[in-house]
């Protein structure tokens, strides 16, 4: 069986039609919802880009794995580049192993980016982790740095449908790892209109699911970008663009006769927030450190017809469990690394349209703060010993507008989060 993992760049799972979005065009990852997967309730460990990238390819935590904020560019190329998942099992390593052709295509940001690791024989990517520019950005291409020969989301599908048509007449299995760097809704290019397909048709569109709302007082950075139409137009050209790239992906599975043996996974590498509570970014860009659930949201959308079972899952699913339940899927659940024990579990069953028992909770972690969620309640805990604390009734507020730490009438829920976080941690 195939696996092709799409994974995209600060992208909150709000901003696609799939997940209630009324303004933004996404007609074929809507398509790929609705013929497979889609996780209501997927969360991201971490909120930003590194950490997130290697807990999905390890099944670990950043406690566990090491990376615990995005990479400094000297660890991706230079005398001091190295690869930061060296000593550890990854799911592409895995699959090499068990005789899988791999193929990475776009953003690796996991250090040493100008030698392929982990089997992978085919090996586009980036020479930093972050976009500047779209049309003009680093690529590297057989060991050699150059300008993009275009559009970045473009070149990446490009990429991605050549290795797929590729493999046609071999015999071997593959796995693709497309890396897209967009939609990014990012840095200083939310300050300049899209230059895309999709520009003309956002120009003059309001785009109402972006709340104008007051900057929140914990906001640090990005404070340009709110209630600013030339950020939020941008925004939303760019995931037109991805969900393009994604339908030619899909098409080109089709033509090369391998709809049907392929797990495609599409999903963000952490949530992003628009304007919802006075917020705008992710994580890293509040003081202190982020913890809302739209910070953590990421569309997570897995479709292969005749086996994936069409439907929701309303789950509490990690990015953590991400590896385990695609090695369970395609028949490698003995290969599941078991040291370190990873917190994941497999949601696989589900896929297939079974009911499995799972414990609706999460942990999330980033630098000195943590965070633990359960079906009814989050707790969010900083190392600076005044916090501030926070705690959530996620049943009856879940947008996060009432922060319920340290009122006596919650002492004994928040004192059972302490707990449940602690040991989790633990």
């Amino acid at each position: 069986m195939n696996v092709v993992f799409i994974l995209t760049d600060n992208h909150g799972a709000w901003t696609l039609g799939c997940y209630g979005n009324p303004d933004i065009r996404t007609p074929h990852l809507d398509r790929m919802a609705e013929e497979g997967m889609r996780f209501t309730r997927a969360l991201s460990s971490n909120p930003v880009c590194s950490p997130t990238r290697a807990t999905f390819l390890t099944g670990l935590l950043p406690s566990q794995h090491g990376v615990h904020s995005f990479l400094d560019p000297k660890y991706m190329m230079g005398p001091e580049a190295y690869y930061t998942l060296e000593e550890f099992e990854t799911l592409p390593e895995i699959l090499h192993s068990e005789g899988y052709t791999c193929g990475l295509v776009g953003k690796w940001h996991l250090g040493a980016n100008l030698t392929p690791q982990d089997g992978f024989s085919t090996w586009v990517t980036m020479d930093r982790g972050s976009t500047v520019d779209f049309y003009t950005d680093p690529i590297i291409e057989n060991g050699e740095v150059k300008p993009t020969p275009e559009y970045m989301t473009d070149l990446w599908t490009r990429r991605g449908k050549q290795f797929i048509e590729e493999q046609k007449d071999r015999e071997k299995p593959f796995f693709l790892y497309l890396a897209y760097n967009g939609p990014y809704c990012l840095g200083p290019l939310l300050l300049e209109p899209a230059k895309n397909r999709h520009a003309a048709f956002y120009a003059d569109k309001y785009l109402s699911s972006f709340p104008r709302d007051s900057v929140h007082p914990w906001q640090f950075n990005n404070l340009e970008y709110h209630n600013n139409d030339v950020s939020i137009r941008r925004v939303a050209a760019e995931v037109s663009a991805v969900d393009d790239g994604v339908g030619e992906i899909l098409r080109a599975l089709q033509e090369n006769g391998m709809d049907k043996n392929t797990l495609v996974v599409f999903a963000g590498d952490q949530g992003w927030m628009g304007g919802q509570n006075g917020f705008f970014g992710m994580g890293d860009h509040t003081r202190p450190i982020g913890a809302h659930d739209l910070m953590m949201q990421i569309p997570f959308l897995f479709r292969q017809p005749g086996t994936v079972v069409p439907g929701t899952s309303d789950l509490l699913v990690s990015n953590y469990d991400f590896l385990p339940s695609v090695l369970d899927h395609i028949g490698l659940a003995n290969r599941i690394p078991q040291s370190p024990a990873s917190p994941g579990r497999s949601f696989a069953p589900v896929l297939k349209g079974n009911t499995i028992p799972w414990n609706n909770e999460m942990g999330y972690e980033f630098e000195g703060c943590r965070a633990f969620h359960t079906d009814d309640w989050k707790i969010v805990l900083r190392k600076n010993p005044a916090g501030p604390s926070e705690l959530y009734d996620m049943k009856n507020d879940p947008m996060e507008r009432f922060n319920l730490f340290g009122q006596v009438e919650t002492a004994k829920i928040q004192s059972e989060m302490i707990h449940k976080l602690n040991t989790f941690f633990d």
